[in-house]
């Protein structure tokens, strides 16, 4: 019988749900207490889940609370993680690890220092669908991989997040931020490890109009750029061309395709934990489906529509697991799947290649991490209810 790790959340916004959700098909954690930074937030989300809203000093210092869910926006990951770690407690954060690589380099360094546990999302690439293709690669079924493409092209939050607003922020904003990690974290998990980008901006929309919400209509201005057309060198010899956009109303691409000297093969959705994957390895022939809908993690599991927008009956969602992960690994003392280490290598792939799409200047990868290795059965029913 697992240990149950008592959570704190600090951050009582619009992914918090997905994540209470996660105590329904994981034995090892379980939210006891939240807090926000605007505390009405904390007493809403406290009065849904029946649990305590404290202040975010309070949770902090709790003596109960023995991890950290990190659910922040995106600038305050590092701080909030910083003194997560300072107060003694292990802490999963949402993507990215950090907005910048010192401050990332700075939480690993901390980790290690208090020997205490990271761990980051996205756990996406833990679901059906990356681990399915995983498997077929380490089969060798399409020989090596070559080249590839990557594409997550949307008109932008605006259009299902409520608040908006710091996803096209300065510093923070911008789709490599925001739908990167995903990309990324599937490529890395994969290729393994990437070794030099390069690319371009493109300039889109300067206002943005908020589509939900108590500010539906409301307009905003774009401080970001919203466009990133980025190609990737990875170790292994594969060459990725990467397109990650807010700026696109609709395509017909899939979201990863990767070739090999003996096939092809399309990828599902990294954003969530489902999908078939198809080989084709001849010319004219028909792509072979595989199903992932028989695997825990790729069973379908969203009902109904839920608050989140995009959220639909037709998607698995296993947000979470990458936390479970991380409490097991914590009560066993071993390594987990979601570790700083990756994390912090999808941090500076990310920020590589806003840079080198920002000046048009290749830019080499600073980090590098281990391949994750396959996310087995055995391990998964270890944590599943």
């Amino acid at each position: 019988m697992n240990k149950v790790f008592k959570v704190g959340l600090i951050g009582c916004g619009n992914i918090a749900e997905t994540y209470f959700r996660a105590q329904k098909y994981f034995n090892n954690i379980k939210i006891v207490k939240c807090a926000d930074i605007i505390h009405s937030n904390a007493i809403k989300c406290a009065q849904t889940y029946k649990i305590q809203a404290l202040s975010v000093k309070d949770l902090l210092n709790d003596q109960d609370v023995e991890i950290i869910l990190n659910l922040t926006i995106p600038k305050a990951h590092y701080q909030v993680a910083k003194q997560a770690l300072l107060s003694g407690k292990h802490v999963y954060s949402e993507k990215p690890l950090a907005i910048n690589f010192k401050d990332g380099q700075e939480l690993i360094k901390l980790s290690k220092k208090k020997n205490l546990y990271i761990g980051n999302a996205p756990d996406t690439f833990l679901g059906g669908g990356i681990q399915k293709s995983k498997e077929l690669l380490e089969k060798n079924i399409i020989g090596k991989i070559i080249l590839g493409s990557a594409i997550f092209a949307f008109p932008g939050l605006e259009t299902y997040h409520p608040n908006p607003e710091p996803w096209f922020a300065k510093k923070e904003g911008g789709p490599v931020i925001d739908m990167g990690p995903y990309y990324l974290t599937a490529l890395v998990n994969l290729l393994g490890p990437a070794k030099k980008v390069s690319g371009r901006i493109v300039e889109g929309k300067k206002k943005r109009t908020i589509g939900i919400g108590p500010k539906k209509n409301k307009t905003f201005k774009v401080k970001c750029p919203t466009t990133y057309l980025s190609t990737i060198d990875f170790n292994n010899g594969t060459t990725i061309r990467l397109t990650l956009s807010f700026d696109v109303i609709a395509h017909q691409r899939n979201h990863i395709e990767l070739y090999g000297n003996k096939g092809s093969m399309i990828v599902p959705d990294p954003n969530m934990f489902g999908g078939s994957v198809y080989i084709c390895k001849k010319i004219g022939n028909p792509w072979l489906e595989y199903k992932t809908d028989h695997m825990p993690l790729g069973r379908i599991n969203i009902k109904s529509q839920s608050s989140r927008a995009n959220e639909s009956p037709t998607n698995a969602n296993y947000r979470g697991v990458g936390l479970a992960e991380m409490a097991y690994a914590i009560e066993n003392n071993k390594r987990h799947v979601c570790n700083g280490e990756l994390s912090l290598h999808v941090l500076d792939i990310i920020l590589s290649t806003m840079k080198a799409c920002k000046l048009r200047t290749p830019q080499l990868i600073k980090t590098t991490c281990k391949k994750p290795d396959l996310f087995s059965m055995k391990e998964l029913k270890k944590i599943m209810k």
